[in-house]
């Protein structure tokens, strides 16, 4: 049985756990389309980062998959 992948929220934690500037983040989110203001206030959802095909993207998720799991 294989286990479901499902969606989380991704913060501006896991972009710091990433290692990922905050101002490049800001610019990447802007160059997607996405507003940065409801990411601070809300979070993204975890599919709509992996929809843009970015391993950076990608990288983020995991931390987010992986404090998810440790819940």
């Amino acid at each position: 049985m294989s286990a479901e992948v499902t969606s989380v929220r991704v913060h501006m934690r896991h972009i710091r756990q990433a290692r990922l500037c905050a101002h490049g983040a800001r610019t990447w989110w802007k160059h997607n389309g996405l507003s940065w203001s409801d990411f601070l206030s809300n979070g993204i959802d975890s599919e709509v980062l992996l929809k843009t095909g970015d391993p950076r993207a990608a990288t983020v998720v995991k931390m987010a998959r992986e404090e998810q799991d440790v819940e």
